[in-house]
Formats: C-alpha cells, structure tokens, sequence
C-alpha cells in the first residue's frame, strides 16, 4: 500500500523535465507506468468477478445430468497451476540495475554540467569590463591576436581587413 501512496505522490512530469532525462529514458519509463496501469486496470477487474460456479443452476437448467456431474467433479479435482516466476522478478531486478545504473549517470552528468556552469557564471561575474582591460591582458589570453598583429607588422599592413568597409573612412585627405 505504501507503494501506491508513493507512486501518487510522484509528478513524473515534473521528474521528466527538470531532470533533463534522455528520450529512450523517457521512453522506457513511459512505458512502464502505462504496463503497470494496465496490469492494475486488469487485475481489479479480475478481482471484481465471481469466482464460483453455481453447480445446481446448471442442474436445473441443463437435461444431460452426466455433463453436470462431470463438471462439477473437474471442478472440485481441479488445482492451479504454480508457476515460478523467480525469472520474471530476475528480469525486473536487471532492469532495476540498468534504471539506476543510468540514473546515477544521468546525475552525475548533470553535476558535471552543473559544475561547469557554475565556473562560468563566476568567471562572468568576476571579469573585469572591456574598457578595463590592457593589450597585453588581451594578447595573454588570446596569442594568436598578437601573433596575426605582429605578421600584419612584418608585411607593413598598417590597416585592419575589413575597417574601412564597417566604420567607414575618417581621414580627411
């Protein structure tokens, strides 16, 4: 009973979105309640039918009394059939694991990303404004500026590609 409490407790919705589950994660887990609400849909019907056979109601209504008697002695020797289901609770022990196994995955993904963004929400929030910075600040972080304005040096190119055509030309010659 404690289960199903749990189980209508549980917004999956929200479990699907917020966690950032992959799709065939979805999928299964989709799949899954749909089976197990089936199997409780079926089994409470089940349930809600008679399970006795009114043996003198056929007495009376049938006219081949031999029928009845064979009936009702098929009936009374009848046993169930046990079956051994330790397979079955095998296979959902496995899928048990494999649920978790990639749950814990998925968390530990997603403390990783959690982790990396928080890095970077603090090098946003830390970095100094643009007008602060220095050219030799820049060319730290980025080499390869300082190597293309050394080559641009070498060549006598004393303009940047590109200039002209998107601030236009102030000289005034």
């Amino acid at each position: 009973m404690a289960s199903k409490a749990a189980t209508a407790a549980v917004d999956f919705t929200r479990i699907y979105s917020t966690l950032g589950l992959g799709k065939e994660t979805v999928a299964a887990l989709q799949a899954f309640r749909k089976r197990h609400s089936d199997a409780q849909r079926i089994t409470g019907q089940l349930n809600a039918q008679p399970t006795t056979v009114d043996v003198a109601h056929y007495r009376t209504v049938l006219k081949n009394k031999a029928i009845v008697d064979e009936a009702e002695k098929i009936l009374r020797d009848f046993k169930p059939v046990t079956y051994d289901v330790g397979a079955h609770v095998k296979v959902i022990e496995t899928f048990e694991t494999k649920a978790i196994a990639k749950a814990k995955e998925t968390e530990a993904q997603i403390d990783v990303e959690l982790n990396d963004l928080q890095a970077t929400l603090s090098n946003i929030q830390d970095a100094r404004s643009f007008e602060d910075l220095t050219i030799e600040e820049v060319g730290k972080a980025h080499p390869r500026i300082l190597e293309t304005v050394e080559n641009m040096m070498k060549k006598g190119k004393w303009t940047v590609p590109g200039y002209r055509e998107k601030f236009g030309d102030l000289s005034l010659m």
